[in-house]
């Protein structure tokens, strides 16, 4: 009779361990499982800021190649006929008449020139709006130039958002006048 309890023993003490081990291994896999699935995840992400980084990386190369060419002149918009309003980006009539002069001079005088578009806002806004709202300023501007016949691979925008005030922010006047794109036409 021992010898048989010690033989049921013998058996049984592997059945039980085989039994826990399929426990273990379930229990890997779900780990496994959701390691793998915060991996993934892990990885769109960092192929969104992958991209995100080259469209930096591009305009940032645009800006540079114009930025090796030669000033030739500026124009500003934001006095008070062409200024923008808070938190647009719409150009408005007078603002309109003044790029397709702009325009009209470009193709006059049949110059190769660069155009960099530059977009500033006020400091109402958080930093992100704002340079959001200054790309959305110079990007309208890029848009309308290049209905009137200036060719967008001629042209770059950037947004300084509200860095670079010419005026105080404190007074309505002074955000005004902040609230502007510039355009450096470069050669």
């Amino acid at each position: 009779m021992t010898r048989l309890k010690s033989g049921a023993l013998l058996v049984a003490i592997p059945l039980m361990l085989s039994m826990t081990a399929c426990a273990s291994h379930k229990y890997v896999d779900d780990k496994i499982t959701a390691t793998n699935g915060r991996i993934d995840q892990q990885e769109t992400r960092l192929t969104q800021l992958d991209q995100t980084t080259q469209e930096a990386l591009t305009r940032a190369t645009a800006a540079g190649k114009l930025a090796e060419g030669k000033f030739n002149y500026s124009v500003v918009l934001s006095d008070d006929s062409i200024k923008f309003d808070t938190d647009k980006a719409v150009l408005s009539e007078a603002g309109k008449q003044v790029l397709a002069d702009l325009a009209e001079r470009l193709k006059r005088d049949n110059k190769n020139v660069y155009l960099e578009i530059q977009g500033f806002t006020d400091s109402t806004g958080t930093d992100d709006i704002n340079y959001r709202l200054g790309n959305a300023r110079a990007d309208s501007v890029k848009r309308f130039l290049n209905s009137q016949g200036v060719a967008l691979n001629r042209m770059a925008s950037i947004s300084y958002g509200a860095e670079q005030p010419i005026a105080p922010n404190s007074t309505a006047q002074g955000r005004a006048a902040n609230r502007r794109v510039v355009i450096v036409v470069l050669s």
